[in-house]
Order: structure tokens, then sequence, then C-alpha cells
């Protein structure tokens, strides 16, 4: 049987340098390292000719975050004889490095003695990055948080103290200003909960008919009672959209999202509208929400729906489009930034017909 693909002369004979990630072998029961990658130098900072020939446990000294020795807690050659290496975890080298670090233990049988130690080396960036965005959202959220429960702690203490010096319609507004801010607060740790049930597949969504123009317009009018102008905003639904098919609640979250994300980034009016489509071959709805902006640059026109994505502004925490894909391909949907008729930018969601 001829073979399937054929792998260049030189990529079968230094194929480990081509690899991504660092590697360092140790054989026999002295642990010498008889080989080191120039990945693994790079990761570890160390020189392959100071590393060959000593003993692994010398040559690379692993501890652990508390500054243990790895090598006596793994101990892979005096260690259980059923064990055949252990998955990824953080290391340290004495000079503060951390490394991601895998092992295979290699032996001539079940139960026999170790021959060999592999060992596979990870940057750390990644996971650097990962505290790093952890970091960045703990940031955004207590920002977001701290506005609207500032408002709610200072116009309730207000009322408490004063009562009976504030006329009714000033306790009503004060009223309808702390349920404003708690509205804020809901609609943030929903967004939390949401983004956490998105990265772990975990969203669902009841789809169901609905009728489409008084839910945009409830959502107009909310921009207008929060202090938006009602000329703002125009809405447009075509005569062929009498349904479309969604989650009330996720639908309001995703139009919500979309004419926030309009308000805060673009500029001039604010045009929603509902057209008849196609998704796949079957009958859909396309919402679209488009402002008179600068617009999106076509090369970050995927990246605007990525998690924290901010494009430069400190305001929000970047997860409002995040939210959005999610919520409409958990509908079936897809979802895209385009460019609108002035420039602008425009999203358009697709809901596909359940019926």
């Amino acid at each position: 049987m001829a073979p399937r693909f054929r792998v260049p002369d030189d990529l079968a004979a230094h194929g480990l340098e081509f690899i991504p990630d660092g590697l360092v072998a140790a054989i026999g029961p002295e642990a010498e390292v008889r080989f080191m990658n120039g990945r693994a130098e790079q990761i570890t900072g160390l020189d392959a000719d100071d590393v060959l020939g000593r003993d692994l446990r010398e040559a690379l000294p692993l501890q652990d975050l508390e500054g243990g020795s790895w090598w006596e807690l793994a101990n892979p050659w005096q260690g259980l004889q059923t064990r055949t290496g252990h998955r990824e975890r953080l290391l340290m080298l004495p000079t503060g490095r951390e490394v991601l670090v895998t092992a295979k233990y290699v032996r001539g049988g079940r139960g026999e003695p170790v021959r060999a130690v592999v060992i596979g080396l990870r940057d750390a960036e990644a996971r650097r990055r990962a505290e790093q965005e952890s970091a960045a959202l703990l940031t955004a959220v207590a920002h977001e948080l701290r506005s609207p429960l500032t408002g709610v702690k200072g116009f309730s203490s207000t009322l408490l103290r004063n009562w009976d010096r504030f006329t009714d319609d000033q306790k009503r507004l004060m009223l309808e200003t702390i349920e404003a801010d708690a509205d804020r607060v809901t609609r943030l740790i929903t967004e939390l909960l949401d983004t956490a049930r998105i990265n772990v597949g975990r969203l669902t969504v009841h789809a169901q008919p609905l009728d489409l123009r008084p839910r945009l317009e409830a959502q107009v009018e909310r921009r207008v009672a929060a202090g938006g102008e009602r000329s703002q905003f125009v809405i447009e639904v075509a005569d062929d959209v009498d349904i479309l098919w969604a989650d009330p609640d996720r639908l309001e979250q995703v139009v919500a999202n979309l004419v926030e994300n309009a308000v805060r980034h673009g500029k001039g009016t604010v045009t929603i509208q509902a057209e008849r489509t196609v998704h796949d071959g079957e009958p859909a709805v396309d919402l679209l929400v488009s402002d008179d902006g600068e617009g999106i640059r076509p090369e970050h026109r995927e990246l605007v729906f990525s998690r924290f994505w901010q494009a430069g502004t400190k305001h929000g925490t970047g997860l409002g489009l995040y939210l959005v894909r999610g919520l409409v391909e958990a509908h079936g949907g897809t979802v895209r930034a385009e460019e609108s008729p002035s420039g602008g930018a425009l999203m358009r969601a697709t809901f596909p017909d359940h019926e």
C-alpha cells in the first residue's frame, strides 16, 4: 500500500525541531539528558550545551508553586511502577520562569523500571493572558457595578433620612432612579452568567413565535426613558415579518445589546430593521441595527464578537457583542458585522423560523 503522504527528508531528520513545544529526553536510571530541542531552550532560557549529558533533575530543577522540588514529588524512577507519566501542570524554574510541563515515562513493559523520561514544555504565556483577561473583566465589572450601586445607596439613604422633606414627585423620581440602577446591576449579572454558560456550551433557549414590532418599540421607549431622544431611533419592520421565532428573554438581550452598542459606539440615527431572508435554505428573519458613525474596519468585524473586545474604549465589560453572538447561535442563527448604507456599523442577526 502506498503511503498517504511523504515527509520531507529534512523534516524527517530534524522533525523534533519543528514542533511548537519544547522536548527534553533523559535516558537510563542516571537520568542523563540525551536530547533537548531548540524550543525547549527558548522556553526554559537554558542552553542545550549546558544541559546535555547532565542529570535531568539537576539540569532542569523544576519546582512546584510552593518552591518544593517537583522531582522529589514525582520521582519517576523510584515511584509507582504503574505510572506512565502525568498531565500538564504549571511548574517553575529557580529563575522564576513559569512553564507548563507534561511527562511521559517510557518502560520496557508493564511494571518494569523506567527506561526514559520525556518532558514536554510549553510557555505559560497563554495562562498569563487568561489571567490578564480575568483581571480585566474584574476591573470592568467593578467599574460597571460601582456606578449604579452608588446611586442606589445615595438615593435610598437620602430617602430614609429625609422622607418627610420630599414631595411625592421627588420620592417617585428617586425610587425610579433606584429601580433603573438595580436593573443595570441585574443585567450585568445576567450577562456574566450567560457568558459562563456560553463558554461551557450550556446556554439554552426556548423559541416561540413573537410579535416583533412591539418588542422593538419597547426597547426604544426604555432608551428614551433613560434620557435618549426619541428622534434618534427609527424602527422599520417589513410587512411580511409578522413574527420572529425566539426566546423572549434572549431576544430582549440581543436587541438591548445591539442598540446599546449602536448608541455607545456610533453616531446619528440608530435604525432597527427586520426583514425576511433565507438561512441554510430555510425561511428566517434578519434583525438589523445600524448607525451613522464611523463604522467598523473590515479587519475588526470578527474581532468585535470576541470576549472583552472594546476597540480602545474603556467603557463597558466588552461582553455585549460576544453575548449577542452566543445568544443568536443558540437559536440556530448567525450574526455578523457589516457596513451600513451611511457608512456606519450594521449588525445583522439572523433568526431562523423554527416552524
